[in-house]
């Protein structure tokens, strides 16, 4: 499936029009229409970070081969951080007045990220598919550095230039690991 059929089609209930996305009041001076926006997006964001943490874990545990223990670290140390960048977007969506949609199964339809290849084991094999994953999330924090500029919300813009960078740094760990053998 191409990424960007799967960007609309990924889209939170909130957003499908199933449902209207639940805001809390707040003095926030964001107006409530840029809030909705800015928390309809921090959530598309929410499903994939979740997803990519629990991805970097399928990695962590499943590795094998004879750069375990690094990768294994590695992939671990990702995991970590990924769910820090999970914290942060969950916990703007709420300061913002809206509903971090967080949970795994909310997670599992609504990222846009693919599937983790559960079949593999071999470093290499989970150096590819970890570089994947991290490169498509990278991608949507940059957009998702746009989206919320045009929303005129810098704060939320630079969560998300907070996270590239981080996932950037993360990538080229991976990486790294790969482009050694060339």
């Amino acid at each position: 499936m191409d990424l960007q059929k799967k960007r609309t089609e990924a889209a939170p209930s909130a957003e499908t029009g199933n449902e209207e996305p639940k805001m809390y009041k707040t003095e926030n001076d964001i107006t409530q229409d840029r809030r909705a926006d800015l928390n309809a997006l921090m959530n598309r964001r929410l499903a994939d970070a979740v997803d990519l943490q629990m991805q970097m874990k399928q990695a962590h545990w499943n590795v094998k081969g004879p750069n375990f223990i690094g990768l294994h670290e590695l992939f671990d140390k990702v995991a970590e951080s990924v769910e820090s960048y999970v914290d942060l977007i969950a916990e703007r969506i709420v300061q913002l007045g809206g509903v971090a949609e967080g949970t795994v199964r909310l997670s599992a339809t609504h990222s846009i990220l693919e599937e983790y290849p559960i079949e593999i084991s071999e470093g290499t094999a989970h150096v590819s598919a970890v570089s994947t994953a991290l490169s498509a999330f990278g991608y949507e924090a940059r957009n998702a550095i746009n989206e919320a500029t045009d929303l005129d919300d810098a704060d939320t813009a630079d969560l998300f230039t907070e996270i590239s960078r981080g996932i950037d740094k993360w990538l080229w760990f991976v990486e790294a690991h790969a482009q050694a053998h060339k």
